[in-house]
């Protein structure tokens, strides 16, 4: 008897620990909910919180345009030698037939067929003039960044190419990352990996020879952007501390700015070679080939949707929180209550939803704390001082200020008053408006008027598997709350 009661305990006690654990780290490291139903003393009331779309393949819906439009090959039909072997030239490429041509949308094609596809340039026929190829994408959209961005040639990796962010649609350009086999020849830049950056200097644009050297090799066809990489110096090597991450990106807004783009374009500027001397008698095996491009991000929503809609070639978010625009960059018409901001990742697991209220209410009105979306906001995360790099503009650490609604955004509907000082509604307090104001009454805000719960004792069922599992609970002390 007192062994089947034992198994029913452990049966019991994993069940209670599985539930707790699948739980949390789900919730906080996707963000995947907008607002759910809650019980308070009010009675059934939403309780909102930070959302964002699941990241995604963004090349479905992208937009791709060459410069110049007429340098993919077929037209005429020419034939192309192997870089590796100038008396192999049995790769013939003509746009009027469908087995040889090579037009841009094949970059972006299902991978794995064989022969793999891939689209072409002409061949070097010009030289010594250079041969220059802008390949842009497009996605009328925000998006944001969330794995390495990986181009894959069929040919031999660029010996010189740079990749380019836009902001602004395609208006104005700054550089993600340079690319050559000799970086101080081609961009008189020392060259640098990933690796060499820190939290400090992570806007630094920089010049990598890693992706540029080898020309044929099975193992040399990538180039990356590392994404990740730089992810990882806040969020640890296996980004197992996301909240690090999150709290970043959350208060200095130039960072997340780094990791968004409504346009890339990839700036060709010298195909492989495989030599120090261009083979002048045998220009046709001088070319671009790009047989895959990835990338991987989700809309940017400011954690106000958790889906993201593709409609008559446009992306767009299906907004929540009382928000309006593409981005839900805006209040609706009739929630302008207070000012408009992006929601916050913070604190975790549900951030904080920084819904738009009715604009009878006003912000001083006090609001129900669950029912505004707003929790206590005690995991600000600390500043780091970010170097200035080229075309990347990062505010001065040494500046004093408290606020600037860009890089230090007041929270929970407060407002930057002359970079000095944020002006908090009556709810929140602390020099962000980041803490709840009743944490400062006289009863905590476990009182009857603070909109927050009270602590409860343990129940008796609680209590029973408390003493009776006695060694199990002190080496798993993560599931005691789940039995309160």
């Amino acid at each position: 008897m007192r062994f089947h009661l034992a198994l029913t305990l452990q049966a019991l006690w994993a069940g209670v620990c599985q539930a707790a654990m699948q739980h949390y780290p789900a919730a906080w490291g996707h963000y995947d909910v907008c607002k759910s139903q809650v019980y308070s003393d009010e009675g059934l009331t939403w309780d909102y919180m930070a959302c964002q779309p699941e990241a995604a393949d963004m090349t479905q819906y992208l937009k791709v345009t060459l410069d110049p439009p007429n340098i993919t090959c077929g037209d005429p039909p020419e034939t192309y030698c192997a870089l590796e072997n100038p008396y192999m030239c049995n790769n013939e490429c003509d746009a009027t037939t469908d087995e040889l041509a090579h037009p841009p949308e094949l970059m972006f094609d299902t991978e794995g067929r064989n022969p793999t596809t891939f689209w072409q340039s002409t061949s070097w026929k010009k030289y010594p003039k250079a041969l220059l190829v802008n390949i842009t994408l497009s996605w009328n959209k925000t998006i944001e960044l969330t794995d390495d961005i990986v181009l894959t040639f069929e040919s031999g990796r660029p010996e010189q190419m740079v990749l380019e962010k836009s902001l602004d649609y395609g208006r104005s350009w700054q550089p993600y990352q340079f690319y050559a086999t000799d970086c101080l020849d081609a961009f008189t830049m020392e060259p640098k990996t990933v690796q060499d950056l820190t939290q400090h200097t992570l806007l630094d644009i920089i010049c990598t020879e890693d992706y540029s050297r080898g020309y044929v090799w099975k193992n040399d066809k990538t180039v990356r952007f590392e994404i990740k990489d730089r992810f990882a110096l806040f969020a640890g090597p296996r980004l197992h501390n996301m909240a690090s991450l999150y709290g970043q990106l959350d208060t200095t807004k130039n960072l997340r700015d780094f990791f968004t783009i409504t346009d890339l374009r990839i700036r060709l500027l010298r195909p492989a070679t495989g030599a120090t001397m261009v083979d002048e008698n045998n220009l046709s095996r001088y070319f671009y080939a790009i047989s895959d491009i990835k990338v991987q991000g989700r809309c940017k929503c400011n954690l106000h949707a958790n889906s993201c809609v593709y409609d008559k070639e446009k992306l767009s978010c299906e907004c929540e929180h009382n928000t309006t625009g593409p981005d839900c960059g805006r209040c609706k018409k009739s929630y302008q209550g207070r000012a408009w901001s992006a929601g916050s990742y913070l604190p975790i697991p549900k951030g904080t939803a920084n819904t738009c209220i009715p604009s009878n209410i006003g912000p001083v009105i006090r609001q129900n704390v669950s029912s505004l979306g707003v929790a206590n906001r005690k995991e600000v995360a600390p500043q780091v001082a970010l170097s200035t790099a080229p075309s990347v503009h990062v505010a001065n650490s040494k500046r004093a200020r408290v606020c600037d609604n860009e890089l230090l955004r007041c929270q929970n509907g407060g407002v930057c008053v002359n970079n000095v000082r944020c002006s908090c509604t009556s709810d929140y307090s602390g020099l962000l408006c980041e803490n709840h104001r009743c944490e400062s009454e006289l009863g905590g805000c476990g009182g009857p008027d603070s909109g927050q719960a009270p602590l409860t004792p343990p129940s008796l069922p609680g209590l029973l598997l408390l003493l009776l599992l006695g060694p199990a609970l002190l080496r798993d002390a993560s599931c005691w709350p789940a039995l309160l």
